[in-house]
């Protein structure tokens, strides 16, 4: 918990290793996954560096890889993925790979230019055989009488018969697809001014594509014409439909030999078909039996040679040099890394590890594990932590389900939530095993004990509130007599604690009886209202006192008194001050007295203007003393505004001139800033080169304008942020109504109907009733709560102690690289 509550300490390295033993020492780090190196070599070209050609031959075995992918899965063969993580090969092993991937890819290319070729033949034999089929089929109806006649009217008098004899037709046979055939039929009317006569007939069964592989249906057709000029016509009209012409005898005999000669061929090449594709599914098969492994050794040896790439070469060329960041605490295990990645290599000279020391700010490293990711996730989002300032996750995961349950207060909805959480986490090792690429799903999936934990928490705050599924449970029995509950189904009762209450409350939550009480509205808004001020100037306090541990550990006393007492004095001056009057005012008025209980807002107005109610049953103050009291708070509430603003500008720039080594070069008077100056949050301005940087001046006006920001800040969002957790009160209002308007609306139709049908209608109206409940109360609620909750934990929380102005820690990491590239193949 430790690094959870502040980041690791982190470290600047020197890595020393022997050329022969660079490759597996980096595999045992990417094994390892504690370091991220730096780049040695930011102004070299990519294409310049020394391990290029080898980046370029993984680059190519990928590529492979994907080929023999995209034909597995074009044949619908699994490819086995049991988990296995194979270690990176060695280098030499990579032209056994890269032999194994051509090989494969060829025979695969081959198999499937043969395939192409064999199905285009089938294809053409396939139309071929239906083009003898039907042609027969229309020179036997030729031969009816009406057919004859048929054709006299289409091709005319003159074209059949010309000087008393009669001429003979040719004709082309062939087909053309379905849905191409009305326009080809119209565009040799048109253009053979009808003088040809077209014959045509569906193949019944769909040919395959042999280029794209579809299903695609086509027409057989026969144009008979006379003449060398329409026949020249007609081929040209096929060719631009892209109609395919075939050879057809024209006596019965040639096409029946010719149709006896296609069905042989045909049947042979559904044999030879028949062994290429059982060959080509024995090659994938064996491919898919290792492809996975295949795909995560490449990939393991590019990110090596990636990272090799990042590093130095030393004079002699047979060292390289690179610079890492890693947790101290994790040193012992990266020597014990660098010694296996040694010895397996066969050197015999050892790799070396040398601390450096380095101005440059360190990335942040927060370990996390499945149940803290999300809520490290979550503060992520907002911002990285600065270096080792404090964390908000740990406090996160109570905070935040707890707010997100104070707006979603109901148990039997937090019961159906905590459930779907539970299932998520019991079932997560099935669930993350089959890699689903839902977004939606992979977002619930990876929040589960967020959720988990917010179901939970909204059981609690739903017993607090006696809600459930908008309805409260009576357990103990109320604490309230009134005439109106002895009826079955009370209703119009306006609960008066004066001479209804008897005296012992409720032992757990709200009154059951509340929920049918005409005043309900009034009693819960004033009861959540000052819950929420409560809640929120709580965590905003306790936000305050955080930033005192980072003051402390970064060894600021000055903002200690600057910043963190004269805060923490304005916040409680204020806002504490309230709460205290909401407790007080809980206490100390009765039903006896009540109409005389004061309005807190107007008493906190009337605190600042100093002004104090005349009216009689306002003369009596809260308790003794309290005008003085209030006008001491506001004094020094009003003194912190200064205190921030000025005293630490002056404080800083009191100590620059005190300072003996800068008098003798005294700043210019108007304060300008040098080029190459940067000027830090002290004050300080400092001339940075490379890891060195040089004390040079302080700008006082940069830091005052600086310091009334933050101040400005701070000031009025105290107040904003106070009022902006007045939304737990609003959200948890708005979803108690839609939930009552869902059951009075929805559910209660169902009890309407007291016989027989009644039950097959309630089964109707619930479900319809459970369909809105979970689409509107709990996803869309919930979301919104979810959304609320991260704004009030982003801004009126951490804007309280933290920066958020670090940069993440990403170590060279094999299991993050595979990660992000099976995500990518989705």
């Amino acid at each position: 918990m430790g690094s959870l509550f502040r980041c690791e300490e982190m470290t600047l390295c020197q890595l020393f290793l022997q050329s022969e033993a660079a490759y597996a020492c980096v595999s045992e780090l990417g094994e390892l996954g504690l370091v991220q190196f730096r780049d040695l070599n930011p102004d070299v070209n990519s294409f310049q560096r020394k391990f290029v050609n080898e980046v370029r031959r993984c680059d190519e075995m990928e590529r492979k890889l994907r080929f023999l992918e995209k034909e597995i899965k074009k044949d619908g063969i699994p490819m086995l993925d049991i988990g296995d993580n194979p270690e990176a090969p060695q280098p030499r092993e990579m032209i056994d790979l890269e032999a194994t991937f051509e090989k494969l890819e060829n025979e695969l290319k081959e198999v499937n230019t043969n395939a192409e070729a064999l199905k285009k033949t089938y294809l053409e034999l396939t139309e071929l055989k239906h083009i003898l089929r039907k042609t027969q089929a229309f020179f036997d109806e030729m031969h009816d009488p009406s057919m004859q006649e048929e054709s006299v009217t289409l091709l005319g008098e003159e074209g059949l018969r010309a000087g008393g004899q009669a001429l003979k037709l040719g004709f082309v046979a062939g087909v053309v697809l379905r849905e191409r055939l009305p326009s080809f039929e119209r565009m040799l009317w048109r253009v053979c001014r009808g003088n040809v006569f077209l014959r045509q007939a569906e193949i019944d069964t769909p040919l395959e594509d042999p280029v794209s592989g579809d299903q695609v249906n086509k027409c057989v057709f026969i144009v008979f014409f006379q003449g060398e000029q329409l026949k020249s016509r007609v081929k040209k009209i096929c060719e631009g439909f892209r109609a395919t012409l075939y050879p057809c005898p024209e006596t019965p005999a040639d096409r029946r030999e010719m149709s006896i000669g296609v069905m042989t061929r045909i049947e042979d090449l559904n044999t030879v078909l028949g062994q290429t594709t059982d060959h080509r599914h024995r090659v994938l098969v064996a491919a898919a039996k290792n492809i996975k492994n295949w795909f995560v050794k490449v990939r393991k040896i590019k990110a090596i040679y990636h990272t090799l790439n990042l590093f130095n070469l030393d004079v002699t060329q047979k060292c390289l040099i690179s610079e890492c960041w890693c947790a101290v605490c994790d040193l012992e295990k990266i020597q014990m890394a660098l010694r296996r990645g040694t010895e397996r290599s066969g050197s015999t000279v050892p790799s070396i590890l040398n601390r450096m020391d380095s101005k440059e700010t360190p990335p942040t490293y927060n370990r996390t594990n499945k149940f803290t990711r999300g809520f490290q996730n979550i503060v992520d989002a907002y911002g990285v932590a600065s270096y080792r300032e404090v964390n908000p996750a740990p406090y996160t995961i109570i905070t935040f389900p707890f707010l997100f349950a104070v707006m979603f207060g109901d148990a039997g909805h937090g019961l159906i939530m905590a459930l779907f959480g539970l299932w998520m986490v019991l079932k997560e090792k099935a669930l993350s095993a089959q890699k689903s690429d839902n977004e939606i799903w992979n977002t619930f999936f990876n929040g589960r004990y967020i959720i988990l934990l917010m179901g939970t928490f909204s059981i609690y705050t739903g017993l607090i509130y006696n809600d459930v599924f908008s309805k409260s449970l009576n357990i103990f029995g109320s604490s309230w007599n009134s005439p109106a509950m002895k009826e079955l189904f009370p209703s119009h009762i306006q609960l008066n604690p004066a001479s209804q209450y008897q005296g012992v409350p409720y032992p757990f939550g709200i009154d059951p009886v509340w929920q049918v009480a005409e005043n309900k509205i009034l009693f819960m808004n004033s009861y959540k209202m000052k819950v929420s001020v409560i809640l929120g100037v709580s965590q905003m306090i306790f936000g305050v006192s955080l930033s005192l541990i980072n003051h402390k550990y970064f060894k600021h006393p000055l903002n200690v008194i600057c910043e963190f007492v004269p805060q923490i004095i304005f916040l409680l001056a204020i806002f504490g001050y309230l709460v205290l009057l909401i407790f007080a005012k809980w206490v100390t008025y009765d039903v006896s007295d009540s109409s005389c209980a004061r309005s807190l807002l107007i008493m906190l107005i009337n605190m600042f203007i100093f002004s104090y109610p005349t009216h009689p049953c306002y003369l009596s103050a809260m308790y003794n003393g309290q005008e003085g009291i209030q006008a001491i708070l506001v004094i020094l509430a009003i003194v912190c505004i200064p205190w921030m603003l000025f005293v630490k500008p002056f404080i800083l720039r009191r100590q620059w001139l005190n300072r003996p080594h800068l008098m003798s070069s005294p700043k210019p008077a108007d304060g300008a800033i040098d080029e190459g100056e940067v000027v830090h949050e002290d004050g300080t301005t400092r001339i940075e080169a490379g890891h060195e940087e040089s004390e040079e001046g302080f700008n006082f006006g940069d830091v005052f304008i600086h310091q009334a920001i933050h101040t400005i800040e701070y000031c009025l969002g105290s107040i904003s942020h106070t009022a902006s957790y007045l939304r737990l009160w609003a959200l948890s209002l708005a979803h108690a109504q839609l939930s009552e308007v869902l059951w009075t609306m929805v559910m209660k139709i169902g009890f309407v109907v007291p016989t027989w049908p009644g039950g097959i209608i309630l089964y109707l109206i619930f479900a319809f009733w459970a369909g809105l409940t979970i689409g509107v109360l709990l996803i869309m609620e919930g979301l919104s709560a979810f959304l609320h909750a991260l704004r009030l934990h982003w801004v009126e929380f951490q804007s309280k102690f933290y920066g958020g102005t670090g940069y993440m820690f990403s170590p060279f990491s094999f299991e993050t690289i595979l990660e992000l590239a099976s995500t990518e193949d989705k």
